[in-house]
């Protein structure tokens, strides 16, 4: 039987999916992130050993018995001294080096657009795009947080903690946003919220990220200036579509298609808005809603560096079984 690993190691979780040639899901498996920038190198490979352990528990399927495996990995080829003991970590795992690695934007564009031709633009914690078309590919954004990942979550929160600021000053009128900022925290005392982000959460940037919600939920009350972050958040990420669309030679008569994968376009309120910023563009996007998640993408960028691509059928299959938002 051909069995194909999928590894999307995404910015607050880590996606272990086994599937086989014919669509079945034989094992589902979540771990931790493997995001290493502030934890080291050595977090990567207890993450992967973990996962892997559990996927062959669930699928009485030996590791090295897996026909292909792709390891999505956060931060991939962003490191160029770290690439090599990336890409070599795996195989002392699987007992096999039957596999490949990448950055985990492939697996957001793989589960997307069922690895067919077109752009998947992705915000999550982070923010980036990746496309394919006719062997060629494209990457813009993921620049991280300190100067970069425009349209993300961190963003979009960073940003509304500085509207906080300002309203807690009075250099803002006070609106929804304070108040449901307040609330999320559970603060009497705005000065609290520096003691909590710089010295309980350190900082740490998927503990800042989830505040995105918050800028969404009061952008949803009807507040102007929360709506006007997550609006300035869309135009950033059609910046960077736009761009990828242009280096991949795509045609302003031409359908280009697009779809996207991260947490922020969990909320309808995000996709309604990206949506309306991509109508007025040089480009004639097609937007589509996500196939498949990231964790199966995953698997189907592993059974294509096989040489053995599924079937219409098998990702039929794939879709009944994992509907995605």
């Amino acid at each position: 039987m051909r069995t194909y690993l999928g590894v999307d190691g995404g910015g607050t979780k880590t996606a272990f999916v086994l599937i086989d040639a014919t669509g079945r899901v034989l094992a589902e498996v979540e771990q931790p992130s493997c995001y290493y920038v502030d934890e080291g190198i050595e977090l990567v490979a207890t993450v992967l050993r973990k996962g892997i352990e559990e996927i062959s528990l669930q699928s009485g399927i030996a590791p090295a018995d897996i026909t292909q495996s792709f390891f999505g990995l956060p931060g991939y080829g962003e490191v160029s001294g770290d690439v090599a003991e990336l890409r070599a970590m795996p195989e002392g795992i699987l007992g096999s080096s039957r596999y490949s690695c990448d950055n985990d934007m492939i697996c957001g564009w793989s589960g997307s657009l069922a690895a067919a031709d077109g752009i998947n633009v992705i915000s999550g914690t982070g923010s980036m795009t990746y496309g394919e078309r006719a062997g060629r590919t494209y990457r813009a954004g993921g620049w991280g947080e300190l100067f970069g990942d425009e349209g993300s979550a961190y963003w979009i929160a960073v940003r509304g903690l500085n509207a906080f600021s300002r309203m807690s000053d009075g250099r803002k009128q006070r609106s929804e946003l304070y108040d449901v900022m307040r609330a999320r925290m559970n603060i009497s005392n705005d000065l609290d919220l520096v003691g909590i982000v710089q010295n309980e959460w350190h900082g740490r940037r998927m503990a800042i990220a989830d505040l995105s919600k918050t800028v969404v939920q009061a952008a949803e009350l009807g507040d102007g200036l929360a709506a006007e972050i997550i609006r300035d958040a869309c135009r950033e990420l059609v910046q960077i579509v736009d761009v990828t669309a242009m280096n991949l030679s795509y045609c302003a008569d031409e359908a280009v298609p697009l779809s996207y994968s991260g947490g922020m376009f969990g909320s309808a309120y995000m996709r309604n808005m990206f949506s309306d910023a991509i109508g007025f563009r040089a480009f004639r996007y097609e937007l589509r809603t996500p196939l498949l998640g990231p964790g199966i993408g995953a698997a189907l960028y592993a059974a294509r560096a096989a040489g053995q691509p599924l079937s219409d059928p098998a990702l039929e299959n794939l879709q009944q079984l994992q509907p995605t938002t």
